[in-house]
């Protein structure tokens, strides 16, 4: 029973960390159970270290860049603690590297309760800015370097893993999508739209940008609920609101931040 409320846990880190973290810097973040984290309103978002370097790594853009993270559990008095590492900025996750990791054997190794391998990913975003200037540890999963993105204090308790439920998290961060680039909406029963920042290749590892347009005869939506797909004829940013961004996946574990409006 410990075990499986260890195992949740990390889960649900990690539907935090596929839509956070994707963070591009080490910050720390407090997963509230019953209420939404709040933060002090912050300056514009601005290039770090970590995403001028994936700039420069790929100037053609983000858009179907692979990643993959490890997530280590560890317990500090009675709180969970997720430490989120991954090879944003580093490398593009080397498919045999990547399944030759153990995930039993990285918990042993590190000292940690649990780990869990988030991943593979692919942004379907252009480009990412952030107001986080700080850079995170390196360190070296198997043969994949990874950078250290996140520390996600998940409390005691289980944070709700069910596919369309949106969970705050607390970062500064501007994510583009460019003019002429197709991107995939979900709209909930008031209207509200959520943009897929990245496509997943946990569920179905067969899962690629070209299936997007049409995923959504694939997709168990809640009633109400629709999918859509659209080709950008201006430039859209997705901006957090006051240093929160409201995140979700769907059935297949792709990642979605809610489109607010700027200063909102």
């Amino acid at each position: 029973m410990y075990r499986q409320k260890m195992a949740a846990l990390v889960i649900g880190a990690a539907l935090l960390a596929a839509a956070c973290g994707d963070d591009t810097a080490s910050t720390t973040t407090t997963v509230e159970q019953t209420s939404t984290p709040t933060a002090t309103e912050a300056p514009a978002a601005t290039e770090t270290p970590t995403t001028s370097r994936m700039s420069a790594m790929y100037p053609n853009g983000l858009r179907d860049v692979r990643y993959c993270e490890v997530l280590l559990l560890t317990k500090v008095d009675d709180e969970f603690i997720a430490h989120v590492w991954g090879s944003q900025g580093q490398n593009e996750c080397p498919q045999a590297d990547w399944e030759a990791l153990d995930a039993a054997a990285i918990a042993t190794e590190r000292g940690a309760l649990l780990a869990l391998l988030n991943g593979p990913r692919h942004w379907t975003l252009d480009s990412i800015t952030a107001n986080i200037k700080t850079t995170g540890d390196i360190s070296t999963f198997g043969n994949i370097e990874m950078m250290e993105l996140a520390t996600v204090n998940l409390g005691p308790g289980v944070p709700d893993q069910s596919p369309y439920h949106a969970k705050p998290v607390v970062r500064d961060t501007v994510f583009t999508f460019n003019a002429g680039t197709e991107i995939y909406l979900l709209a909930d029963t008031d209207g509200v739209q959520y943009v897929m920042q990245s496509y997943a290749q946990i569920v179905d590892p067969t899962m690629s940008i070209d299936r997007l347009a049409t995923l959504g005869t694939s997709l168990k939506l809640p009633t109400g609920w629709t999918y859509t797909t659209t080709t950008l004829t201006e430039q859209l940013d997705v901006y957090d609101t006051k240093g929160i961004a409201m995140v979700l996946q769907d059935d297949f574990k792709n990642s979605y931040q809610r489109i607010d409006t700027p200063g909102a």
